[in-house]
């Protein structure tokens, strides 16, 4: 395995240094892509699920669980079309590098009273970047933070981190 494969399946630095802020139970990650932050949950004692439009990374994520000594639930749904969050069904649910504004209120509603939202994307800022570079794709200064305005905000950073990583970062818990 080479360091890029190695890295592509290291779980988000942000949910690691914030793990223990999250209460155990069932977890869902949202556009979940290879899996390497259900994987972590599913290690860390969570009952952790995914979700992704892409069958090749769900299965990617299955056979890396496997691999890694896990059991975790997946899905294969389009988010912007067939899907929809279970209402009150999770403690936790995460969502990095993806921007879909309308699924705010399903994360939530599916959050249980106590329940945390870890959330990490890009900024308007990452567009002078890489990708991506579409404003559809992309949040606006302190739109994440807004969101969960009504919600008791536990962590919150914005800005460009590194060299050419504009991002939000926010855990918030549903009081």
């Amino acid at each position: 395995m080479t360091d890029n494969q190695k890295n592509s399946l290291a779980p988000a630095q942000f949910l690691v240094e914030n793990i223990e802020l999250l209460p155990k139970g069932k977890a869902l990650d949202v556009a979940m892509g290879n899996g390497r932050n259900t994987i972590y949950l599913a290690k860390m004692g969570f009952d952790a699920a995914g979700v992704d439009i892409s069958p090749e990374a769900v299965n990617e994520a299955l056979a890396s669980a496997r691999q890694a000594g896990v059991s975790i639930r997946t899905q294969v749904a389009d988010l912007e079309s067939n899907y929809h969050i279970e209402k009150d069904a999770y403690s936790v649910i995460i969502c990095f590098n993806y921007w879909q504004r309308s699924l705010i209120s399903q994360i939530k509603d599916g959050l249980r009273r106590g329940g945390i939202v870890v959330y990490e994307t890009f900024i308007i800022d990452q567009a002078q970047f890489e990708k991506p570079k579409n404003p559809a794709h992309l949040l606006k200064h302190n739109e994440l933070l807004n969101m969960f305005r009504d919600w008791r905000c536990l962590r919150y950073r914005e800005g460009i981190i590194g060299e050419q990583k504009a991002i939000a970062s926010l855990i918030a818990q549903k009081v």
